[in-house]
């Protein structure tokens, strides 16, 4: 036999040389970018030029996060929300407010054994802190599908039944993660109104505090159903749901089933996929300054998720979807089958805006000219599974 043939490893962005333990502002502005993986937390600081950054870690080694953030409603330097998942310990949320240093694990969330005989919550997918005005408040999505609320800062946690126990429940449907609900948006100015989104049922809405709730499905496909039966009420598989920071009427979702649109808080959805290479994909994240401009990273569908054609690419649209354009400048463009969980996506609210992606083998990719070009801010980090960011300053 003739013997196998090897290709060279993919070129890419060099892992970041500038990266130490050591402090590294040269100005007031402090930029955090918080990474949740398999096997802990990491924080990378930096300041507003994000050429030379600071990383501690890992935080609460062994634990995987599902998602992490920071809730800055109460002043710098914020607390640290973090979803923390343990095959041995279970499910948790820790709190942190000295940026990691020490942390202090919540009482839940739980649901009520009286009422939920043999029910647990097997993972928690999102944390979420609540509406300004109210700065104790904080919500968690769990798996299965579920709603929590907090009103002390995330020590006791109680279900939201409302949403939980909805007459829709029945027709909901676990997608290959589970039944999950991972995506929780508080309006900026109305307390009593905020979406989340659930995979396999799609998006809901509450104009009441979360008393009741409405299915805001309109216009998204279930493609996996038979014909005549895709455009239920509920059971979409909405991936992720993202919120402008200008117009809180306007939303993107990456969809199993499409990328899409609405301008009117949900109740009618515009598919936007036209001129991208797949319509499948989890992450999601909109730029901290316009409206218009949405990031993804389309991947080849269901089982499969990687990169189309083993190169790694991010898609921006400055318009809403209307138009795509790739971005791959300083990505890897051969062999590099790379995958992007959910909450693998972020951006920060400098004035040039940064955008960062953290894959499922561990690298860390930023840009600072809103993905026009790209660096590798981290590399051989424990597959990660959320990516945050704060600026302060």
């Amino acid at each position: 036999m003739s013997p196998q043939k090897t290709t060279k490893r993919a070129k890419s962005a060099k892992p970041a040389k500038r990266v130490t333990t050591r402090p590294v502002r040269k100005d007031r502005t402090r930029v955090l970018v918080l990474v949740g993986t398999r096997k802990g937390a990491f924080i990378f600081e930096s300041d507003r030029a994000r050429k030379k950054w600071a990383m501690t870690g890992p935080h609460m080694q062994g634990w995987g996060v599902n998602h992490i953030t920071l809730d800055k409603r109460g002043g710098a330097p914020g607390v640290i929300f973090a979803a923390f998942n343990h095959e041995v310990y279970g499910a948790n949320i820790h709190r942190s407010s000295d940026l990691g240093k020490t942390w202090q694990m919540a009482d839940g969330p739980r649901f009520p054994t009286d009422a939920n005989a043999g029910k647990k919550v097997a993972r928690i997918w999102r944390v979420e802190p609540g509406h300004a005005s109210r700065p104790d408040e904080v919500w968690a999505g769990v798996d299965p599908a579920s709603l929590f609320k907090s009103e002390d800062g995330g020590q006791t946690w109680s279900p939201v039944d409302s949403l939980n126990e909805h007459a829709t429940r029945e027709k909901w449907v676990p997608g290959a993660g589970g039944l999950i609900l991972h995506s929780i948006i508080p309006h900026p100015s109305d307390p009593k109104r905020m979406h989340v989104a659930i995979s396999a049922a799609g998006v809901f809405r509450t104009e009441d505090g979360g008393a009741t709730w409405s299915p805001k499905n309109h216009g998204t496909k279930a493609c996996f159903l038979p014909e005549g039966q895709q455009w239920p009420e509920v059971g979409q598989c909405c991936h992720h749901l993202v919120m402008s920071p200008t117009n809180p009427e306007v939303f993107f979702q990456q969809n199993h089933c499409g990328v899409y649109r609405t301008e009117n808080g949900g109740d009618e959805w515009t598919d936007i996929g036209e001129g991208l290479p797949a319509k499948f994909g989890f992450p999601m994240a909109i730029h901290s300054h316009e409206e218009q401009t949405i990031y993804i990273v389309p991947e080849v569908s269901d089982e499969y998720r990687y990169v189309p054609g083993g190169a790694m690419a991010v898609y921006r649209s400055r318009n809403g979807g209307r138009k795509w354009e790739r971005l791959s400048r300083g990505l890897p463009n051969k062999d590099a089958y790379l995958h992007v969980f959910r909450e693998g996506m972020a951006t920060d609210t400098c004035d040039s805006c940064g955008v960062y992606v953290g894959t499922g083998t561990g690298q860390v990719f930023f840009s600072r000219n809103a993905g026009d070009s790209w660096e590798m801010l981290a590399d051989f980090l424990p597959p990660i599974y959320s990516v945050a960011t704060a600026v302060d300053g």
